[in-house]
């Protein structure tokens, strides 16, 4: 009787001391919760798998449930027990993966992994920032994961050409792509994507993202386009080598271009936009603020052939003037957002034109266009979209805006937000008066000092550029 009970004694003792061992490396490989690239993908955790929730509830019911859960939750399900592990880490539950959260953590060895276990059912990745990750995690995964869509390594900046290669191999169902501040992709990469070779290529893809990719040329541009009929969405931001030849086979090759982004392509001149307005009646997002060489003759060429634009974006354009506003606003009538930043040369005219015109209007820049007056502000103020719609109104260094410009915009009851800095003639008193009726705006402003003396030869008085100098 007593050897018995020593027995079991021992062997219960034995029995708590391995389940204290499994809880202690339970809690080692838990703490501070798993990310991807902590947790050990390779382990089988044999913590007993008889919980009641596993009795009661089917396995369909758990991946379902599971489905639902983010990376992190997922990582720390899979330490539970072996039986959890399989269902965490079964290939339905990681059809869209963001590892942005991670990126200074993931490499290679966790992508390839993830992308064996994933394989079939990872529709879209993101490695947004993740630094380490090379070609070979990436050839690795594009033979492995071959229903990939969305797929964005944006600043992953070890990758190449090679890379590509590999997704115009075996990605053919990819549909959106950012290559963005990948500063090793070249032409070549975009004529792996293109479908132009017979067994490769992405036929489907309609979204790519290549900004400050600097080496990229006119003739990658071409090839992608010749290749890339679907294509719907092209930015191209910083690509100073690309100029009206690249731009132009875009426009005529592809069926349905809806958003480009041309920001900073200072070789961009009317001629492309003009074969925009002219191939591109679906166009609702253009970008080409800082494309110096635009003149009217682009908003012209904009407001004949796409009334569908939402989004303008011409910062920096100073050679547009009144009369080219007047001609884009006269068609253009669905206009959400307008960034006139730096347009120096247009007037209230322009303003006016907006107000009569664009009723969908909900964002709009006027920072440091210096001829705009509380005339302006008012015929904005009053119009159409201003009760219903302006949320985003930015100011910053007209310098002869006043508090009376502030009073038009009291009826505004959708405004969120507007920037007046360094505009010296907007006062406390009125910033306050305008806070009394709508309590909710959020006014950024600031008081700089006037900096004389006049320019030289005459003229209007300047005002210092604070923002500028900050």
């Amino acid at each position: 009787m007593n050897n018995h009970n020593h027995n079991n004694h021992y062997s219960s003792n034995s029995k708590n001391r391995t389940e204290e061992k499994g809880k202690r490396k339970r809690h080692s490989n838990s703490r501070n919760g798993a990310s991807p690239s902590s947790f050990d993908w390779t382990t089988i955790y044999t913590y007993e798998d008889d919980a009641l929730i596993n009795k009661k509830l089917p396995k369909e019911l758990l991946l379902r449930i599971f489905s639902f859960l983010d990376v992190v939750s997922l990582c720390r399900c899979a330490q539970v027990s072996k039986y959890w592990n399989i269902l965490a880490l079964d290939g339905s539950n990681w059809q869209r993966v963001d590892l942005f959260d991670f990126q200074t953590d993931i490499e290679g060895p966790v992508v390839e992994y993830m992308s064996q276990r994933c394989g079939g059912f990872l529709k879209a990745l993101s490695l947004k920032g993740c630094q380490c990750i090379t070609d070979r995690a990436l050839q690795i995964f594009a033979q492995q994961c071959r229903n990939i869509e969305c797929l964005c390594l944006s600043k992953c900046n070890e990758i190449s050409d090679l890379t590509c290669d590999s997704l115009g191999k075996y990605s053919s169902k990819l549909r959106k792509l950012d290559l963005s501040s990948c500063p090793k992709i070249t032409d070549l990469s975009l004529k792996f994507l293109s479908n132009t070779a017979e067994g490769h290529g992405c036929p489907h893809l309609s979204y790519l993202d290549v900004s400050w990719c600097k080496n990229i040329t006119d003739e990658g541009v071409i090839a992608l386009a010749e290749g890339c009929p679907k294509m719907n969405t092209f930015f191209c931001r910083g690509c100073t080598q690309i100029s009206n030849e690249g731009i132009e086979k875009l426009a005529t090759a592809v069926e349905h271009l809806m958003k480009l982004n041309i920001q900073h392509c200072v070789n961009i001149t009317d001629e492309a936009i003009e074969t925009i307005g002219q191939r591109c009646p679906h166009l609702s997002l253009l970008c080409a603020s800082m494309c110096t060489r635009l003149t009217d003759a682009s908003l012209v060429a904009l407001g004949h052939g796409c009334p569908e634009l939402k989004t303008l974006e011409v910062s920096g354009c100073a050679a547009l003037t009144d009369s080219g506003f007047q001609a884009l606003t006269r068609n253009c009538h669905d206009l959400e957002k307008m960034d006139l930043e730096d347009c120096i040369q247009i007037t209230d005219a322009t303003l006016g034109h907006i107000a009569a015109n664009c009723h969908n209007l909900n964002a709009l820049s006027l920072s440091h266009c210096e001829l705009i007056t509380d005339e302006g502000i008012r015929q904005i103020g009053s119009s159409l979209c201003a009760a219903e719609h302006l949320q985003i109104l930015e100011l910053d260094n007209c310098p002869l805006i006043t508090d009376a410009a502030l009073e038009h915009l009291m009826a505004c009851q959708s405004l969120q937000r507007i920037e007046i800095y360094d505009c010296q003639l907007i006062t406390r008193a009125g910033i306050r008066k305008l806070k009394s009726q709508l309590p909710d705006i959020l006014v950024h402003a600031y008081f700089a000092t006037v900096t004389p003396p006049p320019s030289v030869g005459g003229g209007r008085q300047r005002f210092c550029k604070c923002c500028i100098i900050l």
